[in-house]
């Protein structure tokens, strides 16, 4: 363990001296930041510039904060467990580790958040224009037109123009957005405007004005089930750190030194390295929950 630390040490060093008059912070963050948009999955990379460009992404001093938080925990967790400083190093390695994967659902998280606020701005104001235009090509051109979209929606909202143009007919175009957007006040819209279109309709202003009362619901209920959301994450946090120091329990009630022999006993690590990895799963998995399909249907 000894030289494990002064390895660390040397490295630390050695940079230090070599990159003398940088800093050495930035640097340590620049080559982090170099190895991520190497490695990262292009879907991870896609939420997270979204997220950049909303000014929602965590600055450099705030992921290092993160991990700084992170290796406290589990560094100190880990020794109240084992009372090991090997086993503890190991343990704060994994954890870091997972970081990653952490900024990405959070990212994922936020870009989910987006691409909702965005199909509703969308839903609403083609309707809007179709009861001005009674087109819906016309109104999806008012739509791009108005400056309310943003990519990567913009975007194909104007190939759904492209290719109504191009085919002679609407099909097309709702068929691409409906199968790259799964929400089905989307599909639902798009039905509507199809039977409008195809057979025709004697009066579209109620069923129209309907729809519009459906999507005002839903962005309600959605907006309703976040808050609600983000209060259950914070209470599902604490009580997962709670899990964790149960063992400060076990241990007030045997004593510290009756605890330290029982570690002597290969089972009773199994046991306790199996109660930070479920407990670690559960909070893996929780995390995952609160951070996917927000916003979806």
């Amino acid at each position: 363990m000894e030289l494990l630390i002064l390895l660390a040490i040397a490295i630390f060093v050695l940079v230090y001296r070599h990159y003398r008059g940088q800093n050495v912070y930035k640097f340590i963050v620049d080559q982090a930041r170099v190895a991520y948009d190497k490695f990262a999955p292009y879907s991870f990379k896609m939420v997270r510039e979204k997220t950049k460009e909303l000014g929602q992404e965590y600055t450099p001093r705030q992921y290092m904060m993160q991990l700084l938080l992170f290796t406290v925990l589990a560094g100190v967790i880990s020794y109240l467990y084992f009372y090991n400083l090997f086993i503890s190093l190991v343990y704060i390695i994994i954890v870091d580790a997972l970081i990653p994967y952490l900024s990405f659902l959070r990212c994922k998280r936020i870009y989910s958040e987006f691409i909702f606020e965005q199909i509703q701005v969308y839903t609403t104001n083609t309707i809007m224009e179709f009861q001005t235009t009674q087109s819906f090509v016309k109104s999806l051109e008012g739509v791009v037109s108005s400056g309310v979209l943003e990519d990567p929606i913009l975007s194909d909202v104007q190939h759904m123009i492209n290719l109504a143009y191009e085919n002679g007919s609407i099909d097309a175009s709702i068929d691409y957005m409906d199968n790259i957007y799964d929400f089905y006040i989307l599909r639902n819209m798009h039905q509507l405007f199809l039977q409008i279109t195809k057979e025709g309709a004697k009066d579209s202003g109620e069923s129209l004005e309907n729809m519009q009362l459906d999507i005002d619901m839903l962005v309600e209920n959605v907006y309703r089930d976040r808050m609600e959301r983000s209060s259950f994450h914070k209470s599902f946090l604490k009580y997962g750190v709670m899990l964790y120091l149960m063992v400060m329990l076990v241990q007030y009630l045997l004593g510290n030194e009756t605890y330290i022999k029982l570690l002597d006993l290969w089972y009773i690590k199994i046991l306790l390295h199996a109660i930070l990895i479920v407990n670690s799963y559960f909070l893996l998995k929780g995390e995952k929950y609160y951070n996917e399909n927000v916003g979806e249907e």
